[in-house]
């Protein structure tokens, strides 16, 4: 039934990239200088959950590495851990530049000198980049001549907020070009759908009316639609049955869900996941004992600042968390998926 797992995995970059002509083309031209030895554009993608921003990252960077000798990509999660030196060594191991340096105990300015000393140039893509404990961060990698940033998030008005970003940074990126990406359309999700089927599957394996049914039920997000898809195969893979069913896709939906949310949770830094844990373990607890839980637990807490910035990022743009009042008076729980 499987022909290829990889189609079938959210984080797969397809050979071809559906729907996205326009901002792949606005990417790749950003970038273009690059290839004759000069710095490129320093470039920020924003659009909903499910649009393809990181996928449409990865794919224009290894069209250029593809194309041009001496270009590596550095990419990280800021989600996985937003600290300066987190972020720094992240880029460091997946560029394979400065990857000797450990974490623990080196200073940010040993990994800038080790992508200032490499004679490659570096496309270094940091996703969910509003959470950066230090924005100024961007002003480190940005004024490499060598270093070429793509920032991507969710929400353009919440990255840019006066109260959020170092005044610096604000200048120096409000110039940057910028890829806005809207929610596929029902359409658009079918065909995402049906290129990872002709990828992954034997051909007959499921009706399009069923696909059909898979991309209703995902609303746009093309991740959940994937991890859809993924689900119904490997539950019809399992039984002695060869093609999917609607009913696959209705028995599997519930974990579909739970398994994109368990994946956002497994994705968390340290004190991200320490603050979704305690809320998790309590069942619903409340801001004042929460914060004096964390302070209690983390061996280094984070500021005050840091904190609410996180649980936001937890509530508003992951949904991992939920609450009710404000202020004092408010209350966290987990929500279901």
């Amino acid at each position: 039934m499987i022909t290829d797992a990889r189609a079938l995995a959210t984080t797969y970059v397809p050979q071809d990239l559906e729907h996205r002509d326009g901002q792949i083309s606005q990417l790749a031209a950003a970038l273009e200088p690059i290839t004759d030895g000069v710095g490129g554009d320093h470039c920020l993608i924003f659009g909903p959950a499910g649009s393809g921003k990181t996928t449409l990252a990865k794919y224009v960077v290894r069209k250029l590495r593809q194309e041009s000798f001496g270009v590596r990509r550095a990419y990280w999660n800021c989600m996985s851990g937003s600290a300066k030196t987190d972020v720094l060594h992240g880029l460091a191991q997946d560029s394979g530049i400065g990857n000797h340096l450990p974490r623990d105990g080196t200073g940010a300015s040993a990994f800038i000198d080790a992508f200032r000393g490499t004679d490659d140039h570096v496309v270094a893509i940091i996703d969910e980049v509003d959470v950066l404990e230090d924005e100024t961060l961007l002003l480190g990698l940005g004024d490499l001549p060598n270093v070429t940033i793509v920032g991507i998030t969710i929400d353009e008005d919440d990255f840019f907020a006066s109260h959020r970003l170092n005044g610096r940074v604000k200048s120096r990126f409000s110039s940057a070009e910028t890829l806005r990406l809207r929610k596929y359309t029902h359409e658009e999700v079918v065909d995402i759908l049906l290129a990872r089927i002709d990828a992954g599957l034997r051909p007959d394996v499921i009706d399009e009316p069923v696909v059909e049914y898979i991309a209703d039920l995902a609303a746009g997000d093309a991740r959940e639609a994937i991890k859809l898809l993924e689900k119904a195969t490997r539950r019809v893979a399992r039984t002695d049955r060869s093609q999917i069913e609607l009913a696959d896709v209705d028995a599997v939906h519930d974990k579909a869900r739970r398994d994109l949310q368990q994946d956002r949770i497994d994705a968390l830094g340290t004190h991200k996941r320490l603050l979704y844990d305690i809320v998790a373990d309590a069942g619903e607890i409340g801001a004042t004992e929460l914060h004096a839980t964390y302070e209690e637990r983390a061996a280094e807490p984070k500021t005050n600042r840091t904190r609410r910035r996180y649980l936001a990022t937890l509530e508003d743009k992951y949904g991992l968390l939920a609450s009710t009042g404000s202020g004092r008076g408010k209350t966290y729980f987990v929500p279901e998926p």
